[in-house]
């Protein structure tokens, strides 16, 4: 009897798929914030162009412009991380109700790499305004 009880599909347990939840809000979290970092960084520029108006003088487009740009890519990285978590998150359910489950880190590397490299853009912008 125990031979044949391992030859059944292994009955999806609801901590996997509450985990899977949890990981998934996790995620929107995450992008939830880049996002808000991208329109605070877009703002800003808006905010040194009014500020600039204020006090009669011009304000410098060059640095606005490129803040803006930053904060728009910043935007569309958090979209993106929205789109790819909610694929990923889907993935794992179809996994876990047909009892099987491979880890895979690919969406790990590419959210790490563009967050990076949006890094590397805000310290390049950052370092050329000083």
């Amino acid at each position: 009897m125990e031979n044949d009880s391992q030859l059944l599909p292994k009955k999806t347990n609801a901590t996997d798929h509450l985990a899977n939840e949890r990981t998934f809000l996790a995620w929107i979290r995450t992008s939830i914030g880049i996002m808000g970092f991208g329109f605070v960084v877009v703002k800003f520029s808006l905010f040194i162009k009014q500020i600039a108006l204020a006090l009669g003088t011009k304000a410098n487009v060059h640095q606005t412009g490129n803040s803006q740009k930053i904060g728009i890519m910043l935007v569309c990285l958090g979209a993106l991380t929205i789109l790819f978590s909610f694929l990923r998150y889907n993935k794992t359910k179809n996994q876990l109700d047909q009892g099987v489950y491979y880890n895979s880190t690919v969406f790990i590397k590419i959210i790490t790499l563009l967050i990076f490299m949006m890094s590397v853009f805000l310290l390049i912008y950052l370092i050329g305004t000083t």
